[in-house]
């Protein structure tokens, strides 16, 4: 190709559109380092939970524990297995490195790789021809920086990039890096929050394959193959306790199955246009819009055939959309009564599959927008720009910004002059959090009664419930809460309802207080954690001991003691 034809050109400007891409991923992650322990973070699913469980997890000496091993310092003997494999990437960032800059690491992983991935796939696979340059590129990085689920790492956003290694497998292309994206991908990513459906899905488009008559493709079958038995491999320990462990766990008191007609509905068209908390997509603004006009000008130019593949994304995104929300359709019930594997496992996650489908189709729609003149290509090209503005808009410093930071969320100044006071070795008593998440005492290493996991002996919920029973009596919506999850195994009150933090500032109190100390303290029990003062604390044989402050936490700590007979 002669330099009039820009043969030398194009790749100097893919250089820099690729530069300024990694650049702006960069930019994105950079809080997390320079700001540190002061950065923002998404609570819901990660400071509540994820990553106290990491921190938990690298200092109990049961990383590599056995299948029956057990975590002493959650519940009085949470299941090693409920904290999940110790092959995880994630699980070793927070094992090597401080838990923020570990998830800053992570959060720079997975958005690079979600860019290479998608810059393959659309080039490769999707928008071959290089005019399409700025658009795939352009695509790509708008995927990489979609505020997807931390803790699910390239779980969603890695699936581009199989699909690309996969597609070439498919298509007879015999190069190592293709089974090396499936070989690492599994170290990455999770296979119940989404390459399960990934991998089933493409099991699926192999078989459809096999009845059009395009042959058995034995190769593409064995790819499919490997990389699941890699997952069950990776992740033996979720294997081990759905297939061989006969103990009763939380799990098998899901109900998922409670929704009228009408309101599934509702939630197929507020996931198809809002999407999901785990798998945020951010497309309701532009990408929509964009993705219907270009299904306009193919209908208007009766393009169909030539746009197979566009149509048949836009059918699927609906599809999972729809199934998404069936799934907790009340009419499955008397299945899921009869298969508990219904309700034990998630089977609406197949609506994981819809970044990737919808960034695509964004991709594609754009290359059909532009096709239509000087006046929609200036629409095409701003498109892209007012998608990255909005998912800019979705850093978690922005988004998070009236929220607790790191260093004031988890309190540790705070918790240590705690633990300081009561002057006790952490393991020799148990203690429970009442408005504020009970991860923060465990990333503070004190021994809780109260966690958040869905993954335990439903004999402990048992006993837990006897702690709040009355105050479950209460409230209907926390006793359906509780007794149709209990993921959250937490101390609640009628009076604060499902709200879980109350930050210093707060006004409340607690009036009316109905705990069960007495089977708090038959567990271990002997200390709560109060954000917020407690007015009956006697009628419920607590004393309230010290109130806790600090310039660095978010919280007010009243630290009560469960009083026995005599005032011990």
């Amino acid at each position: 190709m002669s330099r009039a034809k820009g043969g030398e050109k194009v790749p100097a400007i893919e250089k820099r559109l690729l530069f300024f891409s990694l650049l702006a991923i960069a930019l994105y992650v950079s809080p997390y380092f320079v700001l540190g322990e002061d950065a923002h973070l998404r609570v819901h699913d990660n400071l509540d939970s994820n990553i106290a469980w990491y921190k938990v997890l690298a200092r109990s000496g049961e990383l590599f524990g056995p299948v029956d091993g057990i975590i002493p310092q959650i519940m009085n003997g949470l299941p090693r297995n409920a904290f999940g494999t110790e092959f995880s990437g994630i699980v070793w960032l927070h094992a090597l490195f401080p838990s923020v800059y570990a998830y800053g690491m992570s959060q720079a992983i997975t958005r690079i790789f979600a860019f290479i991935g998608m810059d393959l796939l659309l080039k490769t696979h999707v928008l071959p021809d290089r005019r399409w340059l700025w658009i795939r590129i352009g695509a790509a990085l708008t995927f990489a920086l979609t505020p997807f689920w931390p803790s699910g790492m390239l779980s969603t956003l890695g699936m581009p990039l199989a699909l690309w290694a996969f597609f070439n497998i498919r298509n007879g292309e015999r190069s190592w890096v293709n089974w090396a994206v499936l070989t690492f991908l599994p170290l990455y990513s999770s296979f119940v929050l989404g390459f399960f459906f990934f991998l089933s899905a493409l099991g699926v488009w192999w078989l459809v394959d096999v009845i059009r008559g395009k042959g058995w493709n034995w190769r593409f079958f064995a790819a499919i193959a490997y990389m699941t038995t890699l997952y069950l491999a990776v992740d033996y320990r979720l294997v081990h306790s759905l297939l061989f462990s006969d103990e009763p766990t939380s799990r098998d008191e899901y109900f998922h199955a409670r929704l009228p007609l009408w309101r599934v509905i509702r939630l197929t068209f507020k996931n198809y246009v809002l999407g999901h908390t785990h798998v945020m997509t951010v497309h309701g603004l532009v990408i929509l819009p964009v993705t219907l006009i270009a299904l306009y000008f193919v209908w208007k130019r009766k393009r169909w055939r030539q746009e197979t593949p566009f149509v048949v994304l836009h059918v699927l995104n609906v599809a999972l959309s729809t199934w998404y929300a069936f799934w907790f359709y009340k009419g499955w019930l008397p299945l899921t009564e009869r298969f508990d594997l219904l309700d034990k496992f998630n089977f609406a996650r197949y609506h994981f599959l819809r970044p990737m489908v919808i960034y695509v189709l964004f991709a594609m729609a754009l290359k059909i927008v532009w096709q239509e003149g000087r006046k929609w290509r200036a629409v095409a090209a701003a498109a892209i720009g007012l998608q990255l503005v909005v998912l800019i808009s979705y850093n978690e410093q922005i988004v998070y910004r009236n929220q607790p930071s790191f260093r004031e969320f988890y309190a540790e100044k705070q918790f240590a002059a705690i633990r300081e006071y009561i002057g006790r070795p952490v393991h020799t008593y148990r203690v429970a959090s009442i408005g504020i998440h009970p991860a923060i005492a465990q990333y503070n290493g004190f021994y809780t009664l109260d966690t958040y996991n869905n993954f335990y002996p439903l004999e402990y919920k048992y006993r837990f419930r006897r702690i709040i029973a009355k105050e479950l009596e209460k409230n209907k919506k926390l006793r359906e809460y509780f007794d149709e999850w209990g993921g959250r195994c937490y101390v609640f009150v009628d009076e604060l309802g499902k709200r879980y933090m109350f930050m210093k500032n707060s006004k409340r109190t607690i009036r009316h207080l109905e705990l069960n100390t007495e089977a708090f303290y038959e567990m271990g029990g002997r200390y709560i954690f109060s954000a917020l003062p407690m007015e009956n604390a006697a009628e419920n044989a607590l004393r309230l001991e010290r109130v806790f402050r600090s310039d660095e936490s978010a919280w007010t700590i009243y630290l009560y003691k469960v009083v026995r007979e005599g005032g011990r």
